[in-house]
């Protein structure tokens, strides 16, 4: 697999599809659309060697097309990465809903959607991601069995959230562990960018453990609204990027970390929620390391979500959900040792990790 990535004005320059660096070998990519529900989605399968493609559907307001393309791939690559390295029999996948989810999502433009999973026969079973609440995976899973994260009632997993944010609080106190010399954060100054159902469930495990919490974000009530909960301060400088923190924690969108902001960040240790961090791991990940920053891998930590909805495959409980995602900790500390016994950065470590245990099935699955 290759690992280059490229932006939406660049798609313009190239192919379609096949031609894309973000495509990356793709293994299927599906475009759906429906005028009577207004649906316009992308479902891309990435990798299938592991296990059926697994991954999460993000209704978000696109740019364009393009846009929507691109972050499809994006994130269906990562996926591939995120259940090799944590140990799933899961392959990669991922879908996009074009759309604003407050103002056009219905739940007939789920139920149409779930129709589209289903027509895939199980290569690829969704979730629930940005855009997207527990409700609607119950809606898709009336016309589909290709859905995981549904109400507990129903029998599911409910809400990956929680169990996400854990994850990201166990790789950052390896990250600090591995920087700092100690895994305790209390005292630690951490910025934390998007409040979500991810960056807010993370802000409660800091605060508990005495960290000094900032947060930034593009709703103000949202802001308040945590801010008075928790007790954190509201980010109030002109540059976030360059804050005064041990800790930046990225838990909105990707691609934060890029030409504009790499050199700007003073914090020692990177460590979020999102995907797709790096808005170009060939050139941006060196630079952090150049710089002294440590980048936990996002598609590593972020993990917790996914080891949650496989429980709805592998049926275990959610005692083993916490369990498995408590050991990112360790997974964390080991990425960072072979890292720097193999001169790599962690990300092209932790890929470098995946991709051999892809290769090995690989082999077995041909015998």
């Amino acid at each position: 697999m290759t690992s280059e990535i490229t932006t939406p004005k660049e798609l313009l320059k190239m192919d379609p599809v096949f031609g894309q660096l973000s495509f990356d070998n793709h293994e299927q990519i599906v475009f759906c659309n429906d005028k009577d529900t207004g649906l316009k989605a992308i479902i891309g399968i990435h990798n299938s060697v592991l296990g059926p493609a697994l991954g999460g559907t993000r209704m978000w307001n696109y740019a364009n097309e393009w846009e929507a393309l691109n972050d499809v791939l994006r994130l269906s690559r990562g996926m591939t990465y995120k259940s090799a390295i944590t140990g799933l029999n899961l392959g990669g996948g991922k879908a996009v809903i074009i759309g604003d989810a407050k103002t056009q999502k219905t739940p007939e433009m789920m139920r149409k959607f779930g129709e589209f999973v289903n027509s895939l026969s199980g290569r690829y079973i969704t979730a629930e991601d940005v855009g997207m609440v527990t409700a609607d995976m119950d809606t898709v899973r009336d016309v589909t069995p290709y859905v995981t994260g549904i109400s507990e009632s129903r029998g599911g997993s409910g809400n990956p959230s929680p169990v996400t944010a854990f994850g990201v609080y166990m790789g950052m106190k390896a990250a600090a562990k591995y920087q700092f010399g100690s895994n305790k954060l209390d005292g630690k100054k951490i910025l934390v960018q998007g409040i979500g159902h991810v960056g807010e469930t993370l802000v409660e495990y800091l605060t508990k453990e005495g960290a000094l919490v900032q947060i930034a974000d593009i709703n103000q009530a949202k802001m308040e609204e945590v801010s008075k909960k928790y007790g954190v301060s509201i980010f109030s400088g002109e540059d976030l990027y360059a804050a005064d923190v041990d800790i930046y924690s990225p838990c909105a969108l990707g691609a934060t970390i890029n030409d504009d902001t790499v050199y700007k960040i003073n914090a020692k240790v990177i460590a979020g929620a999102a995907n797709n961090q790096l808005a170009n791991e060939n050139i941006h990940g060196p630079i952090l390391e150049e710089r002294g920053i440590l980048y936990a891998p996002d598609f590593l930590i972020n993990a917790g979500g996914i080891i949650n909805v496989y429980a709805e495959i592998a049926h275990y409980d959610k005692a083993e959900s916490m369990r498995r995602t408590e050991n990112i900790y360790n997974t964390t500390l080991e990425i960072f040792d072979y890292a720097k016994a193999n001169n790599l950065t962690p990300q092209k470590a932790a890929m470098a990790l995946a991709e051999i245990r892809i290769e090995k099935r690989k082999k077995e699955n041909a015998k």
